[in-house]
């Protein structure tokens, strides 16, 4: 972590230096976050959140009271939440955040999101997405009425990706409207609404003003409740090209999202254009990854959801370039383009949830895990990493661990089969060498009877070396009788 003196330096510098370190790491969000002995900063980098400083208590007040002084909120309110922001340039680097100020049993939570949409302003082919899905979305976009919808959790990155969609809209023959809470990014030549609540200017009031503003293209920060769908999917029907988020997971989720908030079935099968779904997964650092051997499981996966046999995948290392082996985040993303039999079985009243799914995932649509995979062999990101974030389907997943038990019993049976076959084999051996050494104990016989009788050795005597000693073969008779008595013994308990 790192230390910083606040007995001597100020805390207008302190405040300072954490956002610059924030924004030179490429940090997402600072968490100011007070405890019972101290307040933790934290970092979000790479969607994950790191200790940053500890602040001792007895500077907390100062470290929060500086921050919502710079977000222009109301310092002497702590008993409440408030929500600023900082626009500014800090060592000569412009920032534009956002502030949020929470009351909590130990004091003021404090977290800044600072902003980057420089992905937004390299256009859409700069977020990622596949050949097939880029060309899908363009195919949207295109349309001249009709709504697109980016859906995800919250920091999936779906702002970026409404704001490059509209750079592409953004052309002098078309008049764009925005309706957002906050507005994040100003664009010229864009009309930007900042919704407030608080004087009744909420998204549908706005919505309804608008569309007596003869705009060619809307953008609604959020769907968050019946009203706002239902007037955004009539403004996509009457020759509007309406742009919005909802949070949901995938495609299928967001047209049963709508529907629950009451949009008609024939207004949205009319209204919907597209559905873009999107999460984001942590980049491997180009620098320092390495290829290592796919698991078993891993390659099931691969098999059954890419048809593709795939014997290694990237890993993780760390480097000084890089947090623990990942630098960054890729969107994995699912990109649904409304066809006309998609259309039709919407509008079925008794339309099943299985028979959508199936219209749905069967066409040519990649879903997210068909995208994540796809970026796992291109080596973007780990299988960890996308396992993580995206859900694998229930059923697929108790396939594959019941196709993996069943190859792991195979390969124990086969193994048990070889120590078998090996065991076998010794005995078949120990079978040829008693054999063998029954008929040497018989020669060995044989040559010591003809040898005692060319030497007359007396029949009381019981030492017969000497007759041996030309061929060595004392010893190794003496040996082998041992051996073969205790055999002869051994096969007797067996038989």
């Amino acid at each position: 972590m790192i230390e910083y003196d606040f007995v001597n330096m100020p805390i207008v510098d302190i405040v300072n230096r954490i956002i610059l370190y924030a924004s030179k790491h490429n940090a997402s969000d600072i968490h100011f976050d007070p405890r019972e002995d101290c307040m933790m900063i934290r970092m979000r980098m790479d969607g994950r959140l790191r200790d940053h400083a500890r602040v001792p208590k007895m500077y907390e007040k100062n470290l929060a009271t500086r921050v919502k002084l710079i977000s222009k909120m109301n310092i002497t309110e702590t008993r409440v939440p408030q929500d600023g922001a900082i626009k500014g340039v800090v060592d000569g680097k412009e920032l534009d955040m956002r502030v949020s100020a929470l009351p909590t049993n130990e004091g003021e939570k404090i977290v800044v999101r600072l902003l980057d949409y420089s992905s937004s302003l390299e256009g859409m082919a700069s977020l990622g997405f596949s050949s097939s899905n880029l060309k899908k979305v363009q195919r949207m976009l295109d349309i001249p009425n009709g709504i697109i919808l980016v859906t995800g959790a919250t920091g999936s990155g779906k702002s970026t990706t409404t704001y490059s969609m509209l750079q592409e809209l953004n052309t002098e023959d078309r008049n764009i409207i925005t309706v957002e809470d906050p507005v994040e990014m100003n664009i010229e030549g864009i009309n930007q609404v900042h919704v407030n609540s608080e004087i009744g200017l909420t998204f549908a009031a706005a919505l309804r003003s608008i569309l007596r503003q003869d705009p060619n293209v809307i953008l609604i920060g959020e769907i968050r409740d019946s009203e706002t769908a239902q007037i955004a999917v009539r403004a996509a029907i009457t020759g509007h090209l309406v742009l919005s988020t909802i949070h949901t997971n995938n495609s299928l989720s967001t047209i049963e999202r709508l529907l629950d908030m009451d949009v008609e079935r024939y207004l949205l099968s009319t209204a919907l254009n597209g559905i873009i779904s999107q999460k984001l997964a942590r980049t491997l650092c180009p620098h320092c990854k390495k290829l290592r051997p796919t698991t078993n499981y891993e390659k099931q996966i691969f098999s059954k959801v890419l048809g593709k046999d795939i014997k290694e995948v990237y890993e993780p290392v760390g480097c000084s370039k890089c947090n623990n082996g990942f630098k960054g985040r890729i969107a994995i993303q699912e990109v649904l383009f409304i066809t006309d039999r998609l259309r039709e079985l919407i509008s079925d009243e008794n339309l099943d949830k299985e028979d959508l799914k199936k219209a749905v995932y069967d066409s040519d649509t990649t879903t997210l895990l068909q995208d994540a995979l796809e970026k796992v062999i291109e080596g973007h990101t780990t299988f960890k990493e996308i396992y993580r974030v995206v859900d694998i389907d229930f059923d697929l997943e108790k396939q594959i661990r019941k196709n993996i038990q069943k190859e792991e019993k195979e390969k124990a049976r086969l193994e048990n089969l070889e120590i078998i076959d090996a065991y076998d084999g010794i005995l078949s051996n120990l079978r040829a060498m008693i054999s063998d050494m029954k008929k040497i104990q018989k020669n060995a016989k044989d040559f010591a009877e003809n040898q005692y009788r060319k030497k007359k050795i007396d029949n009381n005597g019981v030492e017969i070396i000497d007759a041996f000693e030309d061929l060595e073969l004392a010893n190794f008779i003496k040996e082998y009788r041992k051996k073969l008595k205790n055999q002869d013994n051994s096969d007797k308990k067996k038989t």
